[in-house]
C-alpha cells in the first residue's frame, strides 16, 4: 500500500521543486553529504598509504560508507514514519522527493548567467556562469560563457533532474538519496588531477556506472521534448548518433549532443579546469552562432523533459503497483 503513497510522494516533490526549487534558507541533505565526505576523506587519508593502491582502497572505503548511509538513513527514517502515519510518511518522502530534485535550481541559476549577458557586463556573466560550471572562466568570452551554460542545462538535465527522478521512481527517497549522494562524492571527488587522480577514481567510476542508463534515457526523453516544442529534431537525432562519446565520460555527451542537435548549436571544444588545459571534441555543428536567448531555449526543453520523464516513470510504477495488487 505504501507504494502508491510513495509514488505520489514523487509527484508532490517534483511539482515542490517546480515551484520553490532549492530556498539557500532552507538545509539540504547535499550540503550534509557534503560535510561527511570532507571529513571521512581527512581520516581516510591519515590512515591508508599515500601509494596508487592504498588511495584507490580509501576511496572505495569512502564511497560505500557514505553509500550505505545515505540510503539506509532514510530507509529507517521513513519505515518510522510510516509505522506511525501513512500520510506522515507520504509528507517526509515528498520532502525527500523535493530535494533530490534540481529543475528549478538548474533554471534559476543558467538564467542569471542569461541576464547579466543581457545587461553586457562580461565580468558579472563569468561570475553567474562559474556557479554553475567547473572550468575556468576567468578568460571566457560572452559566446564562451553562454555556451557553458547551455552545456550545463544539458548535462544536468540528466544528472539534476531525469536520473533522480528514476531512481526515486524504483526506490522511492532511499534510492534517490543513495543516487545524490553519488553524484556528490564525484562532484567533489571525481577528478583526473591530483590529489584525487586516484582517491578520486571509484566514485567517478561509481558515478558513471550509476548514470550509464538515465543518460540515455535523458537523451531520448529530450529528443522527444525537443521536436515537440519546435526544435530541430531532424538535427538533434543526427548530433545524437553522431557525437554521443564525444566526451571523456560515457555519459554527459548523451544529452550534450542531443541539446546541440535540437538548437544547431556547437558545443563543447577545449576548456581550461584548475589552470590545466583539457583537450575536448566539438559536438554539434555550428548552424549558427550561439546567443544568450539560447540558455532560455535549453530551459524550455529541459522543463519538458523532466515532465515527460515524470509521465514514464510514474507511469511505469503504476502499472508495476497495479500488477502486484492484482497478483496478490
Amino acid at each position: 500500500m505504501f507504494g502508491f503513497y510513495s509514488l505520489f510522494a514523487l509527484a508532490a516533490g517534483f511539482l515542490t521543486d517546480l515551484v520553490i526549487g532549492d530556498p539557500h534558507w532552507l538545509p539540504h541533505p547535499v550540503v550534509l553529504m557534503g560535510k561527511l565526505i570532507s571529513l571521512l576523506e581527512k581520516l581516510l587519508r591519515r590512515v591508508f598509504p599515500k601509494t596508487k593502491r592504498g588511495e584507490n582502497v580509501a576511496g572505495l572505503v569512502l564511497w560505500l560508507v557514505v553509500s550505505a548511509l545515505a540510503f539506509l538513513v532514510p530507509a529507517a527514517i521513513l519505515m518510522l514514519c510510516y509505522h506511525i502515519s501513512k500520510w506522515l510518511g507520504f509528507a517526509v518522502e515528498s520532502v525527500m522527493c523535493w530535494q533530490c530534485l534540481a529543475a528549478k535550481s538548474l533554471r534559476d541559476e543558467s538564467m542569471k548567467v542569461k541576464k547579466a549577458l543581457d545587461s553586457g557586463d562580461i565580468s558579472a556573466s563569468r561570475r553567474a556562469v562559474s556557479m554553475i560550471v567547473g572550468r575556468d572562466t576567468d578568460a571566457l568570452d560572452e559566446k564562451g560563457v553562454a555556451r557553458a551554460a547551455v552545456e550545463t542545462v544539458a548535462e544536468n538535465t540528466s544528472d539534476g533532474v531525469i536520473a533522480p527522478l528514476m531512481f526515486l521512481a524504483i526506490g522511492g527517497g532511499p534510492l534517490g538519496m543513495l543516487y545524490k549522494a553519488v553524484n556528490t562524492m564525484d562532484s567533489m571527488l571525481g577528478y583526473v588531477e591530483p590529489p584525487y587522480r586516484y582517491f578520486g577514481l571509484i566514485p567517478a567510476k561509481a558515478d558513471d556506472v550509476f548514470n550509464f542508463i538515465p543518460a540515455r534515457i535523458s537523451a531520448i526523453v529530450m529528443l522527444l521534448a525537443g521536436g515537440v516544442t519546435g526544435f530541430d529534431m531532424k538535427n538533434g537525432r543526427r548530433i545524437f548518433r553522431r557525437d554521443r562519446y564525444k566526451h571523456a565520460s560515457p555519459n554527459s555527451a548523451q544529452t550534450e549532443s542531443v541539446m546541440a542537435g535540437l538548437l544547431r548549436l556547437r558545443l563543447a571544444g577545449d576548456a581550461y579546469y584548475h589552470g590545466v588545459l583539457h583537450k575536448k571534441d566539438f559536438i554539434g555543428d555550428a548552424l549558427r552562432e550561439i546567443e544568450p536567448d539560447d540558455i532560455r531555449r535549453s530551459n524550455v526543453i529541459m522543463y519538458l523533459t523532466a515532465l515527460f520523464a515524470l509521465l514514464i516513470f510514474g507511469g511505469a510504477r503504476l502499472a508495476v503497483l497495479f500488477l502486484i495488487h492484482a497478483v496478490l
